[in-house]
């Protein structure tokens, strides 16, 4: 009972402090940072695809199951993109407010 509260506890805690170092990176004024998480991700989406070669398979069925997992795997990836891209935008916005409110002065 209380390895599959502490297993659930980190499947929810860990996604979430994911995403929250997400969020902080992606407001720095630099724009590095926040592509670091979703590179990693991406990275390792293509280690994954390493992991489907079987040479049982034939080439349709190998390159069916590549293509699975790679979209599969890269969903953390376009999450991590999206609230990237969404922090960015929100950022873009307030300095061009504050662009229009000294031009204002």
């Amino acid at each position: 009972m209380l390895l599959s509260f502490r297993s659930l506890l980190v499947c929810l805690l860990l996604p979430a402090l994911l995403l929250v170092v997400q969020v902080l990176l992606s407001r720095l004024e630099s724009r590095w940072p926040g592509l670091l998480l979703p590179a990693v991700s991406l990275l390792s989406s293509l280690v994954f695809c390493l992991n489907v070669a079987d040479l049982g398979q034939g080439m349709a069925a190998l390159l069916s199951a590549l293509l699975t997992v790679f979209l599969l795997a890269n969903v953390p990836t376009l999450l991590l993109l999206a609230l990237y891209l969404i922090c960015r935008r929100s950022r873009r916005r307030k300095r061009q407010m504050e662009h229009m409110n000294i031009q204002d002065l």
